[in-house]
């Protein structure tokens, strides 16, 4: 196990910040860590890193107790870091930049080397571009190459993607599902859910300083009455399905004249379901999405519950 946190409480002047953190990411994981602001994701995550003492519960990482003293230079170095506040140098180039860090981490790679790292994030052709020219995209690229410089075992990444285009989202994905099948463990604070889907092997909702549920996403949607939900527009009435099929992959919520309303079960691809309801007959010719099932989740525990 590469982070285990239990029952986490963390007090700062008197007030209680965290009460009751969880959290267990394994080699090879990418745990998206959510919540509202002010939850204590990044209490948590600083608290993990040895920037605030616990007041209480338990934090391993690998296989090291960091509760009392923090982690130690040997853990630390094997840990990569892009915080939500970069703490960018406008006056470095990227290659200065990155070397100025590698050398904080006690490493002298070569030109080579840093140009490889910007190469992996994107940004290999403004290598010796003044970073106060950057975009807000491409200093958060330049943030996760930052975070790879020592060849982290764990990557601790705070909003990752924000700034970022859609192009750009998606090679950021690419790249941490590779280091994911490299067996690099991934733990990325963020609020966009549809990073979570598309990245995340596990999750963790925390709410007013305590995790109120963690485990896979599917798993936590069959575990509640929260699934994706879809408008189908019919150009003719469908005919009956099989149970077999709407038992597995959805069901119909309910119809309103060419309207029909379904919902689809946890752990199955929206894409899937419409070439099986082709096959049944359905005329289906507008698709619109009413909700997410991991949307109304995080609602449903963070706010109070929804209809």
């Amino acid at each position: 196990m590469l982070v285990s946190i239990d029952a986490l409480q963390v007090s700062i002047d008197g007030a209680s910040i965290l009460h009751g953190v969880r959290l267990s990411l394994k080699e090879g994981d990418i745990y998206g860590l959510l919540g509202p602001n002010g939850a204590g994701k990044s209490t948590t995550i600083n608290t993990a890193l040895g920037l605030i003492r616990a007041t209480g519960g338990h934090i391993e990482i690998f296989g090291n107790d960091v509760s009392a003293n923090g982690a130690p230079a040997g853990v630390r170095g094997k840990i990569g870091v892009l915080p939500e506040q970069g703490g960018f140098y406008d006056w470095m180039t990227a290659t200065d930049y990155l070397g100025f860090f590698a050398a904080l981490y006690g490493l002298a790679p070569s030109r080579e080397d840093i140009h490889q790292r910007l190469l992996r994030v994107g940004l290999d052709t403004q290598d010796n571009q003044i970073i106060g020219t950057f975009s807000r995209g491409m200093k958060q690229r330049l943030g996760l190459a930052r975070a790879l410089i020592p060849d982290p075992l764990l990557l601790i990444l705070d909003e990752p993607t924000n700034g970022l285009d859609p192009r750009g989202r998606r090679e950021v994905h690419e790249i941490l599902s590779d280091l994911a099948h490299e067996g690099v463990g991934v733990l990325l604070c963020t609020h966009l859910l549809d990073d979570v889907e598309r990245l995340c092997t596990k999750i963790g909702i925390i709410d007013d300083g305590r995790t109120v549920a963690e485990g896979t996403v599917d798993d936590l949607l069959r575990g509640s009455s929260q699934r994706d939900r879809f408008s189908l527009r019919l150009a003719s009435t469908p005919p009956d399905l099989p149970p077999s099929i709407s038992d597995q992959d959805f069901s119909v919520i309910s119809h309103d004249n060419k309207w029909w309303h379904i919902g689809i079960n946890a752990g199955i691809r929206p894409e899937t379901v419409w070439p099986e309801l082709f096959a049944q007959g359905w005329d289906i010719t507008e698709i619109h999405r009413e909700s997410r099932g991991l949307e109304n989740l995080y609602l449903a525990l963070t706010e109070g519950g929804i209809s």
